[in-house]
């Protein structure tokens, strides 16, 4: 077995005796010896060293629809990957496994970024995501496999907890991202995440200001984020920082990791959001982890067409030409 290289980790500062880490708004000083509280960093004498590099978990060949992305790409295949550790701690984290483990503790194997760009090109797909645990916190490595393979298309599916000048750097590169927002007040963020909404919300206007593809999640969580005061909030938010086409995923929440004793959302919570939101003014909205008759279908907003059907991960175009409605011509928020 391949052994991980040690490589310096970018985007850090000599803090006296410490280093300062600067990947992510956490920010932390770690002395010699100690790791960052996303598993990912790793201070050394002589430097910090990038702790997670090229250590793979997670290895498949997904929908794009799976991500969630419905206007990326619609129908097409990517190759996804994911490593471990995450600068989160979500109590209701559905892929602790890999996210909340420390690296050493849980098995992955090393892959240099010329061995993971030959197994991308037996795939015979042109999309990567990193995905399945925090991406951004894989840093060097996602930016050297970049410089592998070039021609690819790159997405992240994202909590978006990353300081601007990574942000930046990144986004010259990944095409889109689908970033959680995973609730809408700050007590949540902190109570639930460990981390802070503004951070999230800067994440996402700065990538969607870069034009960077964006779609949201949010994961509804009985009792905890799924008020209808701060669904309308949320969805304000789009309206006024972003854009109306922005697609929205209301996702459904299951019982998992520290969070086994709060009940399913129900089917009803969730159309009931989609209604709202949809109410309001956004016009791409979807609810996922359940069957709905028509919550994971794409309409066209000027005429109301199904430009786009799908049941699960089958994934029909019925009225799409190029990026536009067939029946009316209105140019869709759509990358193809």
């Amino acid at each position: 077995m391949n052994i991980s290289p040690k490589i310096e980790a970018r985007f850090y500062e000599k803090d006296g005796n410490a280093y300062l880490c600067k990947l992510c708004p956490h920010e932390c000083r770690l002395s010699v010896g100690q790791i960052g509280r996303c598993g990912a960093r790793r201070a050394d004498e002589d430097m910090l060293v990038a702790y997670s590099y090229g250590k793979v978990s997670s290895l498949c060949v997904d929908p794009i629809e799976k991500k969630p992305f419905y206007h990326f790409h619609p129908g097409r295949r990517v190759f996804s990957v994911g490593g471990i550790g995450c600068n989160m701690s979500c109590k209701h984290c559905q892929n602790y496994s890999i996210s909340q483990s420390a690296s050493g503790k849980k098995r992955t194997t090393y892959e240099s970024p010329e061995e993971l760009a030959d197994m991308f090109g037996r795939e015979k797909v042109d999309l990567i995501a990193f995905t399945y645990n925090e991406p951004s916190i894989w840093f060097e490595y996602m930016m050297d496999v970049i410089d592998c393979v070039p021609d690819a298309t790159y997405v992240l599916v994202t909590n978006g907890y990353i300081n601007e000048g990574p942000l930046r750097e990144l986004c010259k590169h990944v095409s889109a991202m689908n970033i959680d927002v995973k609730g809408f007040t700050d007590e949540f963020y902190m109570n639930v995440c460990g981390g802070h909404l503004e951070n999230v919300l800067k994440t996402v206007k700065i990538a969607f200001s870069l034009k960077v593809h964006i779609e949201l999640t949010y994961l509804l969580i009985p009792g905890y984020n799924d008020s209808e005061k701060e669904i309308r909030e949320f969805v304000n938010w789009i309206l006024n920082d972003l854009s109306k086409d922005v697609p929205v995923h209301f996702t459904r929440f299951h019982p998992d990791n520290a969070m086994n004793n709060v009940p399913w959302t129900s089917p009803e919570s969730l159309l009931r959001a989609m209604e709202i939101a949809t109410e309001m003014g956004l016009n791409n909205v979807y609810v996922g982890n359940i069957i709905s008759e028509d919550g994971s279908d794409t309409y066209c907003p000027e005429c109301g067409a199904v430009v786009i059907a799908r049941t699960g991960y089958l994934v029909e175009i019925i009225a799409l030409q190029g990026l536009k409605c067939k029946g009316c011509g209105h140019r869709l928020y759509m990358v193809r």
